[in-house]
């Protein structure tokens, strides 16, 4: 499917671990090592991880002293001890990801929030920044309840709420919150800005001129050397290599490129449900960065570490290492997503050019001239750190601080597209190959997709793998095989059903009575882009599928969608959610098929249900809270 949300990170590697002895009291951390500022942060594709970063480094350019944790690391039943140091604070960068729900690293401190009615926080200071989508229906529900949640325990909110919305410019709203945030906080405690602006290198930097090359990684994510020795279980940190079995394109015709890939985890132990994603490590091409070391005029294949400055942080280094500059570009870092405006900020010393200088700064600041700047010059325009450092003759920073500075590379989610009951030992993906034309007439390509496209079965006689894991997700077929279910997946968000589908066919295989299989699909064209046509009529055909709806986009005069064909069987779909219980899933693109078919139910509700909008909505936010609608849906 289209990468959901591209996702989790926080794989800090064996390497970047300190021993098992690891203190689990922040309190005692912060104590020993002079510290006054926590930043707590819940982050599922590393962004509010950076943005804790950022606020921790910005306390020291206000005279104080910050550190970052992640909640699942440290005993967070010691917020209530905050008081014992003085002039503190905690702030927590808190996204939100699939239905309204934590993200996993903050998982464990959201159920203790949950669960402790009378713990009393009264000495806590805090402030809460959150990280939501607005395309989704629960908008930032993680960052409001942790605000409204620690005040009701007692702690004191030293300023307000603040939400970043990543379906306009997360960059943007945080920025324009921090420029507020720190003043409030010098107010607060009666401290004066020390103002100081000047870049604060976080690493320093260590060439290895004669390192033994096994003690250098060579892109694993956990331990050294875990892609040779592979050891269960599998996770975020652990992933497993799976043979790439089969690698086929989907579509007949058309300019795009859709694509069927087969994954094998025989002897992996690992285990997944119809409707779980799978989570994948791509790489990036290696053109890009041979071009970035070319243009920064580096030797690519130098081995180095960048270790952390303040020895008692958790976190040793920004990647794993040692490893190469070549690796670091390739496995470890970002470098096709436009940069957000502190690498700006931080690199802008390095242009020679006094007017690139003044730029770049501009473009970080939160003057009304320097967000458009911003917006139009890097975002609009889809420039990347290669593409603006060819844009800016002047600007040649050192290859380490740009590393330094350059987000983690994180892990793409995927909709699995199989039943574990039929297929035990794969894992089937399917996607559409991301590529489009920048405003600059460049060629920008998806990470993942173009990644996972040329993963050929076999590639010069060598086997090709992917390293991947398991996400588990709420996405689940009715626990009662007997309830009818309702699926509506155009395009690319078909991949979960397919796996409904083969389950379905299962259970009937197994003698048990199976509910209606009501699908609808969309594409664009019959005869381009109808993907699985064969399987699809088949279902239909052997009954498995008891009603297979295609809306071909544009086959007509008039563009016709899965929500047109929904509106259309209004009295069979009305009969089946009303009367026959049944369960509704969509999945696919949030922007807006996932909205117009919301509302074509709302529709649906009033005309056949005979209620009024606001009753129809009440109606469907009920079957939201059962469990009887259920949306996997990516923007």
């Amino acid at each position: 499917m289209g990468c959901v949300f591209s996702l989790p990170e926080d794989r800090r590697d064996a390497a970047e671990r300190t021993p098992t002895t690891r203190e689990t009291s922040f309190i005692e951390k912060m104590k020993k090592t002079g510290k006054n500022i926590i930043v707590f942060y819940g982050s599922q594709t590393g962004t509010a991880e950076e943005f804790a970063n950022r606020l921790s480094k910005d306390a020291q350019r206000y005279g104080m002293k910050g550190m970052v944790a992640d909640p699942e690391e440290y005993s967070m039943g010691e917020l209530s001890r905050l008081s014992e140091i003085t002039n503190s604070l905690a702030i927590f960068c808190m996204a939100t990801y699939g239905e309204g729900d934590p993200t996993d690293n903050a998982q464990d401190f959201y159920d203790w929030l949950q669960e402790n009615d009378d713990e009393d926080l009264s000495g806590l200071n805090y402030t809460v920044f959150g990280l939501g989508n607005k395309t989704y229906e629960h908008y930032n529900a993680m960052g409001k309840y942790v605000d409204k949640r620690l005040e009701q325990l007692g702690a004191t909110r030293i300023f307000d709420l603040g939400m970043g919305d990543d379906d306009g410019n997360l960059e943007e709203d945080f920025v324009s919150w921090r420029e507020q945030f720190w003043p409030a906080v010098c107010q607060h405690f009666g401290v004066e800005a020390s103002g100081d602006e000047s870049s604060i290198r976080q690493y320093e930097l260590k060439e290895h001129t004669d390192i033994n090359m096994n003690k250098v990684y060579t892109g694993e994510i956990g331990r050294l050397k875990s892609f040779e020795v592979q050891k269960p279980p599998f996770d975020s940190k652990n992933p497993f290599l799976a043979l790439v079995t089969v690698n086929r394109k989907l579509n007949k015709a058309g300019d795009r490129h859709l694509m069927h890939l087969e994954l094998d985890i025989t002897g992996s132990k690992i285990r997944y449900e119809s409707g779980d994603h799978v989570a994948v490590f791509p790489t990036n091409d290696s053109a890009l960065v041979n071009k970035l070391g070319q243009i920064l005029g580096v030797d690519l294949d130098v081995v180095i570490s960048l270790n952390n400055l303040d020895e008692e942080s958790n976190k040793k280094h920004p990647f794993p290492c040692p490893t190469t500059y070549r690796t670091a570009l390739t496995h470890y870092l970002d470098i096709t997503h436009p940069p957000r405006t502190n690498v700006l900020y931080e690199l802008a010393q390095y242009a020679s050019d006094p007017k690139d200088q003044e730029n770049m700064r501009k473009m970080a600041s939160s003057s009304p001239e320097g967000k458009a700047l911003y917006q139009s010059w890097v975002l609009d325009a889809s420039r990347n750190i290669l593409a603006i450092l060819e844009d800016m003759p002047s600007l040649r920073p050192p290859v380490d601080h740009l590393c330094e500075l350059l987000p983690r590379l994180q892990a793409r989610y995927y909709s699995i597209a199989s039943s574990s009951k039929v297929h035990p030992n794969s894992i089937h993906i399917c996607a559409v190959v991301v590529e489009y034309e920048t405003k600059t007439g460049r060629t920008n390509k998806g990470v993942a997709t173009n990644w996972l496209k040329n993963k050929l079965v076999t590639d010069n006689g060598h086997k090709s793998t992917v390293p991947m894991y398991i996400r588990k997700s709420q996405f689940r077929l009715p626990f009662k095989s007997t309830n009818p279910v309702i699926m509506v997946g155009p395009g690319t968000g078909i991949a979960p059903f397919m796996g409904f589908i083969q389950e379905r066919g299962w259970l009937k295989q197994q003698g048990k009575e199976v509910g209606e299989t009501v699908l609808y699909f969309g594409c664009r064209h019959k005869n381009e882009d109808y993907i699985y046509q064969e399987e699809l009529e088949g279902s239909e055909k052997n009954g498995v599928l008891t009603k297979l709806n295609v809306a071909f986009s544009r086959d007509q005069d008039h563009k016709v969608y899965v929500q047109h064909l929904l509106t259309k069987n209004k009295e069979h779909v009305w009969k089946l959610i009303h009367t026959d219980n049944a369960h509704i899933y969509i999945c696919g693109d949030a922007r807006n098929m996932a909205k117009d078919v919301q509302t074509a139910f709302y529709e649906i509700a009033e005309q056949v249900g005979v209620m009024t909008r606001t009753q129809a909505v009440d109606y469907v936010k009920k079957l939201m809270t059962k469990g009887r609608y259920s949306q996997d849906v990516w923007s």
